[in-house]
């Protein structure tokens, strides 16, 4: 049986002067995200309807320079972050976050998946 090596697990996470977050994944590849990105797509329960998953936050009322005051593991597996609006509740799994990277490379397969 082949032992699939899991591309989106952290080698480094580093949370720079709380504005964004940094990951360099066990491939190489690093993943840089704001803040502010990653609120808005958070999928806690109170950022999406849970039958549905529909988005119900509104992505214009989280500001531009939302500020992450605590950032921390959950397991193995994903980070949460204490975010400077009060919200705490989401939990961002390390696939979720390696699916989301906005670098321009990761972007682009997105769109052609």
């Amino acid at each position: 049986m082949l032992m699939k090596i899991p591309i989106d697990e952290p080698q480094r996470i580093e949370s720079a002067a709380q504005r964004e977050l940094r990951i360099t994944w066990k491939d190489g590849h690093e993943s840089v995200y704001g803040y502010a990105y990653l609120r808005r797509l958070c999928r806690c329960a109170l950022c999406r309807h849970e039958w549905t998953g529909q988005p119900m936050l509104d992505p214009k009322s989280i500001p531009d320079d939302l500020k992450a005051l605590k950032v921390f593991p959950r397991g193995n597996y994903a980070l949460s972050f204490d975010f400077s609006d009060g919200h705490t509740t989401g939990i961002y799994s390390f696939e979720f976050l390696r699916q989301i990277c906005p670098c321009p490379d990761c972007v682009r397969r997105s769109a052609f998946s």
